[in-house]
């Protein structure tokens, strides 16, 4: 047993100290940008809650999307409204429900949540527990074999990415799989931002489980980064960062994965794919956190001149002022605090005056 588990480890250990420098270098940006979050995250709870409540629907929408679901964002708040929604199958609704309860329950309590394989397995029987097919394989290891398949938006295979680990050989390589991690992240010898990598590709190779392994992947992403300070989670959506990227993230799981069969086993391309859906989403937490204080300093007026204030251009008080519905001497007064934030700046002066976002 000694020897098996000292081979899992070079294997794992291996895989990550021959990643190339632009990994490094990707988790350098994340950390620095993670580092401003935490300082400048002094956010009102009410602002708090109202994004986690949004994130809660879009990650939700955009991981059952990624597998063939049909509802929208805005089905999604619908059936966690306990509004009907009779024109789409049970099924997705079922795995909407499963995974926003979850997550939910991710986000309220991942400090106590213990990272094993007990809670793998409970995480897959509420993932899957309102799914009435899935009824007697929830919560268990795989019985028989799987294979990864890419879905169309009509939830129909349209391609074998690869093969599994067979269903005889999955609990003794999940369970390699989850002492390494823990062990890992214990050890912190190397960055937990590798750790967790080489976990989720990892756990999708093996595929433990007869159906939600994908879904499941995304909440354990969630659960592991909170659990290593990655705080933002609950307030920008990861989960639509891949959405928006699903043939990069199959493409990024099919380079690495079909070089674990060889000695050389290469999990660059999921890194650089894993990172970077990290990298913009640490861009957007902080995107989200200056609109969030901003909202914070100016009254309801002000804020509706600043978002009168288009992205890219230039634009006059009267222009804002018509755009806004608010009176000019108040668009005034909004311009001067907004100049005060160094939020805009002025170009020009007299009646050609215009203003510019920094």
């Amino acid at each position: 047993m000694y020897q098996a588990h000292k081979i899992m480890n070079d294997k794992f250990n291996s895989r990550i100290h021959s990643l190339p420098n632009e990994i490094s270098e990707l988790i350098r940006q994340i950390d620095e940008l993670r580092g401003q979050w935490v300082e400048g995250a002094d956010l009102d709870r009410q602002v708090l809650t109202r994004l986690r409540k949004s994130v809660l629907v879009t990650s939700t929408g955009a991981s059952t999307r990624i597998e063939g679901s049909e509802l929208s964002d805005k089905d999604v708040e619908k059936l966690m409204r306990g509004l009907s929604l009779k024109r789409f199958r049970s099924r997705d609704t079922q795995e909407v429900q499963g995974y926003y309860e979850l997550l939910t329950n991710v986000f309220d309590s991942y400090q106590s949540i213990p990272f094993s394989e007990g809670t793998i397995k409970f995480f897959h029987r509420e993932l899957l527990k309102h799914a009435e097919k899935d009824t007697e394989h929830r919560g268990e290891y795989k019985k028989k074999e799987n294979r990864v398949e890419m879905v169309n938006a009509a939830g129909d295979s349209v391609g074998v990415l690869f093969d599994t680990t067979p269903a005889y050989l999955t609990g003794k390589e999940m369970l390699e799989l989850v002492e390494w991690t823990q062990q890992a992240i214990i050890e912190r010898k190397i960055h937990p931002l590798l750790v967790i990598g080489n976990f989720i590709v990892e756990f999708l190779s093996i595929h433990p489980f007869e159906d939600g392994n994908g879904r499941l992947s995304r909440v354990l992403t969630n659960l592991l980064l909170l659990q290593q300070g990655y705080v933002y989670m609950p307030y920008v959506s990861h989960e639509k960062i891949i959405e928006d990227n699903k043939a990069e993230y199959y493409l990024a799981l099919r380079q690495s994965q079909q070089t674990f069969k060889s000695h050389t086993a290469d999990i660059t391309p999921w890194m650089r794919f894993f990172l970077n859906v990290l990298l913009t989403q640490s861009k957007q937490a902080l995107e989200l956190l200056a609109h969030a204080q901003t909202e914070q300093l100016l009254s309801p007026q002000q804020e509706s001149v600043w978002k009168n204030i288009p992205q890219a251009g230039t634009v006059t008080p009267g222009e804002i002022a018509l755009a806004a519905g608010v009176p000019r001497p108040t668009v005034n007064q909004a311009l001067q605090k907004l100049m005060r934030l160094k939020m805009i700046e002025r170009i020009g002066s007299g009646r050609s005056t215009r203003y510019k976002r920094k």
